[in-house]
């Protein structure tokens, strides 16, 4: 259960900000069948974001060509916007609408739809035109075949986006960020093993078996997201062998919620946020800290933190680097769907992350 300690009031310690499907095996016979059939996906904010500004440049860049000056172009724009925005967010909605239904079918089927879908949506456009009576003789068939064109130019930089080719730059940026981790991350479990066995060698055969479970999951080769489960239990480990280091001068609580658990994260996303609150939270202080890991699941999206208490109130310098690391990382797997945020109040520092169920 959550502690109600004053330390640990989450509402308040941000209050300066404005505050995948599970990875179960392939074995698994409830995962569903039709997640993995998909081949694009027009549910997501950004590719809505990024969908309405490629069909703005395209209709900025197509008025020009008729355009007698710029006065006459931005006129040319903004009629031609009234058709081509609605167009292209009926394309959206519609798509989004049989997400379900077209991964149940062929992929080539899903792209003929797709770009029927495209053809309809230019035809709304179009009508919406003449309906407004902007448009005294309605281009129907060149609107059908601009909605044919754009949405299989949409469709085509979905199915690379899905499959991971559009940005060759972004697997290698994320395999450059995890290289960070692994290194420092084993250093610091190592040192907290050494001073184990040094202390304590009854407790070093346990100790060993966690080390090895950690190293296991650091020299992972695999990019691919895990389970925030998979990554509370690491974070498990690792805090159960600096518990052995630190003693009393490190307490720890969590408040953990299973319906949080199939959230995806980049491997070892988690750790380096518990290594930083006990190296900075902990290490400076003779008294030691309170370092709180919370997950909650809030509609489809699951809020993770992790919160430590500061020595004297004092600033948490030498975090930027970890903490530019995760935000990347989490940037790459998820985009504009998660959020990360950190702050100091109070004393106490926390780090605040949402990402998508």
């Amino acid at each position: 259960m959550e502690s109600k300690s004053g330390f640990m009031k989450d509402t308040q310690i941000l209050s300066a900000f404005q505050e995948l499907t599970p990875a179960a095996d392939a074995s698994t016979s409830d995962m569903p069948p039709v997640a993995a059939a998909l081949v694009f996906d027009a549910c997501q904010t950004g590719v809505v974001l990024r969908a309405v500004l490629f069909v703005e440049v395209c209709v900025c860049v197509a008025v020009g060509f008729g355009a007698q000056g710029l006065t006459d172009w931005m006129v040319r724009v903004a009629l031609v916007t009234g058709g081509a925005l609605p167009a292209a967010l009926a394309w959206l909605l519609l798509a989004c609408m049989t997400k379900r239904l077209l991964a149940s079918v062929a992929p080539l089927f899903q792209y003929a739809t797709a770009v029927a879908l495209g053809a309809v949506a230019g035809l709304y456009g179009c009508a919406m035109l003449a309906w407004s009576g902007l448009v005294l003789s309605p281009p129907w068939v060149a609107s059908a075949c601009s909605g044919v064109l754009l949405s299989s130019l949409l469709v085509a930089a979905l199915v690379l986006r899905s499959k991971g080719q559009m940005p060759a730059h972004t697997s290698a940026r994320l395999a450059e960020l995890q290289s960070r981790i692994r290194p420092h991350f084993l250093f610091n479990t190592l040192n907290s093993a050494i001073a184990l066995v040094r202390a304590e060698p009854a407790r070093a055969e346990a100790l060993l078996e966690d080390l090895s479970d950690l190293f296991r999951q650091a020299l992972k080769d695999s990019g691919e997201p895990v389970r925030l489960a998979e990554e509370i239990s690491l974070a498990q480990r690792y805090l159960d062998i600096e518990k052995v280091r630190f003693g009393d001068r490190l307490r720890v609580q969590w408040a953990l919620d299973p319906a949080a658990d199939d959230a995806k994260l980049p491997p070892l996303l988690l750790q380096p946020l518990v290594e930083n609150a006990v190296r900075h939270g902990v290490e400076p202080s003779p008294l030691g800290a309170d370092v709180r890991i919370s997950t909650q699941r809030r509609g489809s999206m699951a809020v993770i933190k992790v919160t430590n208490t500061v020595p004297n109130g004092q600033g948490v310098a030498g975090q930027g680097l970890a903490l530019r690391n995760v935000r990347e990382r989490l940037a790459l797997l998820h985009d504009v769907h998660g959020q990360f945020r950190s702050g100091l109040k109070d004393g106490v520092y926390q780090v605040r992350m949402e990402v998508p169920l």
